[in-house]
């Protein structure tokens, strides 16, 4: 038994200065993942898929409850209207009743004006001989300054009506319509978005959320899978960084299948990050190390599920 020890030691020794058992990368298989939010807080009605099933781009995923939004569009249509009717009204100017009634307004202030200044007269002339009072002459006076005080409105009035409306007014009822079309369109917006629709072809990966619940505003009630293949996300040691860069060839072990994907090297993070989990042991728990993406090439791995830990090492391994 001592003599088969003998004999391990030095083999063992030699597999631990293996040169090549640090380019040993581990990380797990993941997809670009999107996650789609509840553009409001409204009741989920019904979903039209299930977990794992593919999608295509546009397509339905789900509805949440829209009476709540319809109804704020009801009353951003009917401000859109009463917006429109007020800047045609102001457009149009004037009715020719209004003008109309105007005019007769001022005759008549004209004719008052008239006797009042012929009251005045006489009561100045009768104040001249003393046969009345100073305050009889102030009251015709007052009288008299009334009615062409009078007169002068009406007449303004007219000229308001037969001159038309001001541009700032009708810049003003403009704006107005503007931001009243301005809401509408939004909250249109808004309630396409309570009907969730897929933004691009993937697979359903997860539904928080069945119908009836409520989820809050914001929150992820679908998240996709995206993308024509999957990639390997590993860790690259700091002493081992400057040995890989973008474009070199990776083979990529994923737990639970033998045969080998083959990979290349498409993002190599700048800034380090800190060791990952698995790999907090020893000396290696003060290290920092670089994620890094290998995109796999092979057409099978489309249908591998994400999540799976995986070791990645150079293509050209074997041959070294």
């Amino acid at each position: 038994m001592s003599r088969l020890l003998l004999c391990l030691l030095p083999l063992a020794l030699l597999a631990g200065c293996d040169p090549t058992a640090d380019e040993v990368l581990l990380g797990t298989l993941e997809w670009d993942r999107i996650g789609l939010p509840a553009e409001a807080s409204e009741r989920i009605l019904h979903w039209n898929v299930a977990e794992g099933d593919p999608v295509v781009a546009g397509q339905l995923l789900l509805e949440l409850d829209a009476r709540r939004q319809d109804a704020r569009i009801a009353q951003a249509q009917g401000e859109v209207a009463q917006a429109e009717a007020r800047l045609s009204e102001l457009r149009n100017g004037a009715r020719v009743e209004s003008i109309e009634a105007a005019q007769a307004s001022l005759a008549r202030s004209r004719a008052e004006q008239l006797d009042s200044e012929r009251n005045f007269q006489r009561i100045a002339a009768l104040y001249q001989r003393k046969q009345v009072a100073i305050a009889e002459l102030d009251r015709a006076r007052a009288a008299r300054d009334q009615a062409s005080a009078a007169t002068r409105n009406a007449d303004a009035q007219l000229r308001e009506l037969t001159n038309g409306t001001r541009p700032e007014q009708l810049d003003q009822a403009s704006a107005a319509l503007d931001a009243a079309r301005g809401n509408l369109a939004q909250l249109q917006v808004g309630r396409e978005h309570l009907s969730v629709r897929a933004p691009r072809a993937g697979r359903v990966d997860a539904l928080p959320f069945k119908p009836g619940d409520q989820p809050p505003a914001g929150a992820e009630v679908v998240s996709l899978l995206v993308g024509e293949q999957p990639y390997a996300r590993v860790f690259v040691p700091a002493k081992q960084r400057a040995g890989f860069k973008v474009g070199d060839g990776m083979r990529v072990f994923v737990e639970g299948i033998e045969q080998p994907f083959a990979a290349t090297i498409s993002v190599i993070r700048s800034e380090a990050s800190f060791t990952p989990y698995y790999a907090l042991t020893g000396d290696d728990a003060s290290r920092l190390v670089y994620r890094a993406e290998l995109r796999l090439q092979d057409a099978s791995a489309q249908q591998l599920p994400a999540g799976l830990p995986l070791r990645a090492e150079r293509a050209d391994h074997e041959q070294q």
